[in-house]
């Protein structure tokens, strides 16, 4: 093994330097004259966050993707996102077995780790079904957008294939990139294009373990394992309550909700309940919500969408699990049961890891930007959990927030798309397994 080899045992160190130098590959293609419709480079620290977005499928933008890009930077930011979306080491694994036809031992600890698949020997299978799923849904997406474009817009069909395939793209893959400067606001009480990018998101952010046990067994909710029945009940809850907010909190305002007819609030609403999962698309001005709008977000973009899919934040199993522990110890019950399944102590250390360093990192991003600009605390804190949750969404400071800030949402991006646990794991190099346990004391707690 060579030495460079033997600096990345851990599979999530490989994890987090694939990522890391896809975002370096894009930041040198962004930063190219011909990405840029001036013909000059966009810069470093532009092309940096661009590419970073792009890869973490976040979507949040400091130049308008539409009028700054060219058709060659637009593509990169498209292909950007898709390799993003499926996952660096499925990309890879998938160029391996089309060029082997062999797999390796280290490539499928590699390839688990990113796919969340829970058993090494179904990892080529796995692979195969989520390329042609994930390409198979943007297919159907483009489709009927390129179709709606044409019919309802007058484009012309190259127009619309093209403006078809990269919203079903940034769709599916939860990106959130818009060629228009208002994101899909003209859009807003359009249920073809709508609903199509919202059910996109919806699919991709369950996660491709839960779609895969869904399209087995969807008739049969008994048999579903406990991961599928947090993951879709916690969803359906927060999308049902985050609708019946956005209704409650807009209704009658006459920035956002206020100037439409009872269907097209429904529909807004709805989409603005759907995007924080980590979509990133807008058809609502965001600046013009009321707080308490911003703060539903907020919730909703750090929870995030569903374990092992394209979504980002803290996930809807996180939510889930750490409920039944509440649960459990309000009642005084020894071990936590999800039904007739007990959980194990290492699932609850791991969702209280992870929402411990996630509240961590946002407080102490918060806390940063709050310095270095000059934004409120709202604002700042939207800024800071949508880039943490990879949703893309903003009040429109971005671009304002000078080249620390910018720098800032850069390291939040890519901690919130690998996820703190994955960079917690490979940035701990020497891990000691104890062999001895110490006495016990009990400590007063709360």
């Amino acid at each position: 093994m060579t030495p460079f080899a033997s600096r990345f045992r851990h599979p999530a160190q490989v994890v987090v330097a694939a990522f890391g130098l896809a975002i370096a590959i894009g930041t040198v293609l962004l930063a190219l004259p011909i990405s840029s419709t001036t013909g000059e480079s966009a810069g470093w620290v532009t092309a940096l966050f661009t590419s970073t977005s792009a890869v973490c499928v976040t979507g949040l933008a400091v130049v308008d993707t539409a009028t700054h890009w060219s058709v060659f930077g637009e593509l990169v930011i498209a292909a950007l996102v898709q390799v993003g979306g499926l996952g660096i080491m499925t990309m890879a694994t998938v160029f391996t077995l089309l060029v082997s036809r062999r797999l390796g031992l280290r490539a499928r600890i590699v390839v688990q780790a990113e796919t969340k698949t829970l058993s090494m020997s179904d990892v080529r299978q796995v692979l195969r079904k989520v390329v042609v799923f994930s390409l198979l849904c943007e297919a159907v997406a483009a489709t009927i957008l390129t179709s709606r474009f044409m019919i309802g817009y007058d484009e012309s069909f190259g127009r619309a294939l093209y403006l078809g395939v990269f919203h079903a793209i940034s769709a599916f893959n939860d990106a959130g990139f818009a060629l228009w400067p208002d994101s899909l606001m003209r859009f807003v009480t359009d249920g073809w294009i709508c609903l199509t990018v919202a059910i996109a998101s919806i699919i991709s952010g369950l996660g491709f373990p839960v779609v895969f046990e869904l399209a087995r067994s969807w008739r049969q909710p008994a048999k579903w394992t406990i991961l599928t029945k947090i993951t879709v009940s916690v969803t359906a809850t927060l999308l049902v309550l985050g609708t019946l907010a956005f209704l409650a909190i807009e209704w009658r305002n006459p920035k956002t909700l206020g100037p439409l007819d009872d269907g097209g609030k429904l529909l807004a609403a709805f989409f603005a309940a759907v995007m924080p999962r980590s979509a990133g698309f807008n058809t609502l001005d965001i600046s013009q919500m009321y707080p308490s709008s911003w703060l539903t977000t907020d919730v909703l973009m750090f929870i995030g969408g569903g374990s092992a899919g394209t979504a980002g934040g803290i996930k809807v199993t996180t939510v889930g699990l750490l409920v039944f522990v509440v649960w459990a110890e309000l009642r005084g019950e020894s071990r936590v049961h999800i039904g007739h399944r007990s959980l194990p102590d290492s699932a609850q250390r791991q969702a209280v890891t992870i929402t411990a360093l996630g509240v961590a990192i946002v407080g102490i991003a918060t806390y940063a930007l709050l310095a270095l600009t000059p934004y409120s605390l709202d604002q700042i804190l939207f800024e800071v959990i949508a880039a943490f949750g990879t949703a893309g969404l903003s009040t429109g400071i971005t671009a304002g927030l000078g080249t620390a800030g910018h720098l800032l949402l850069v390291v939040l991006m890519f901690i919130g798309r690998i996820g703190p646990l994955t960079l917690g794991s490979a940035l701990a190099l020497n891990r000691r397994a104890r062999h001895y346990e110490l006495p016990e004391e009990r400590i007063i707690v709360g």
